[in-house]
């Protein structure tokens, strides 16, 4: 057989069975086939095609595992590789959550050195929980989407708020709302639905999912940048050999940086796509941008104490 099946692949890795060179391998990814993402990781999964006996299948918009459920079955060794929005895993380490960490980087200049400044951090993470790291890319800056002109913080009282990881349902908590977990593919229904009315997320998201259908305002707030990573189960890598390992990682690099000037490319052009789309394009007004900032440094001092010494260390290379 020219491949081995992916089936007979990932359970051979579920078992913990060395030895077994798996000649295809899936890459689940959570967001769809035409964000920029996914298309950077297939760029990415076609560069160790050409160079590598490895064949990389690309399987974006949750088509494998739902976003959520990525980082388990890639770490059970369901799947050999996958991609995930790093924050979202605050439950399992605070360190996952260190680049929505609310006004502590609001640029891209201030994300990359973010990023170079936690990414010890992060893969040392990562390897404790049987994982290997392969790079990292950025969303555009965080704005603040809502179904309502955000006037002033009456305004904010009570709406329903799509929140992606803790930061987000706790800053929608200290503003009044109230937050809901809704996966990005499942953003236009709850919209549409009423099932949320407002969320802080990047111009591609709600590009992606055409939003100015059922919202109306976009607020540029800038409050962080957050990434996705991309990684490999730890005894998958473990069981390349060192060539394909260096074709994998030349890869992940190009990709990586692809992907760093893809983002700052097509921040302004999305939010220009909300405009011609008939959104209102605002920055919040001082008083509401305020109560924003107020309830980022509760947050951004929260975290600090739950990420110990190692967040500190963070925090301090930044200085």
């Amino acid at each position: 057989m020219n491949k081995i099946l992916t089936s007979i692949s990932a359970s051979a890795l579920a078992l913990g069975v060395t030895g077994v060179q798996a000649e295809t391998w899936d890459l689940a990814l959570a967001y769809s086939a035409s964000n920029y993402h996914s298309e950077i990781a297939a760029e990415f999964a076609a560069e160790i095609i050409a160079n590598s006996d490895l064949e990389i299948v690309t399987h974006p918009g949750g088509s494998l595992f739902g976003g959520s459920e990525i980082f388990g079955a890639v770490r059970r060794g369901l799947a050999p590789m996958g991609e995930r929005l790093i924050s979202a895993l605050g439950n399992e380490d605070p360190i996952y959550e260190i680049d929505s960490v609310p006004f502590l980087a609001t640029g891209f200049e201030g994300a990359r050195a973010l990023y170079d400044a936690s990414r010890p951090a992060l893969e040392e993470t990562l390897a404790e929980a049987g994982l290997h790291f392969l790079y990292s890319c950025p969303w555009p800056p965080q704005g603040f989407y809502s179904v309502r002109a955000a006037s002033d913080l009456d305004a904010l009282q009570g709406m329903k708020f799509r929140a992606y990881n803790a930061t987000t349902s706790r800053m929608a908590e200290g503003l009044g709302m109230i937050p809901t977990t809704i996966e990005a593919a499942e953003l236009s229904q709850a919209f549409a639905t009423g099932v949320a009315e407002a969320m802080i997320s990047s111009g591609s998201t709600g590009y992606d999912r055409s939003l100015w259908e059922h919202v109306d305002y976009f607020y540029d707030v800038q409050a962080w940048l957050p990434r996705n990573m991309v990684f490999v189960n730890g005894a998958a890598w473990d069981g390349l050999d060192a060539d394909t390992q260096g074709v994998i990682e030349t890869a992940a690099s190009n990709a990586e940086a692809t992907c760093w000037a893809r983002s700052e490319e097509l921040a302004g052009w999305y939010i220009e796509q909300f405009t011609a789309n008939g959104m209102t394009v605002d920055t919040l007004n001082d008083t509401v941008l305020a109560a924003f900032q107020e309830v980022g440094a509760e947050l951004r001092a929260d975290w600090a104490e739950r990420a110990g010494d190692r967040g500190q260390a963070i925090l301090d290379a930044l200085e």
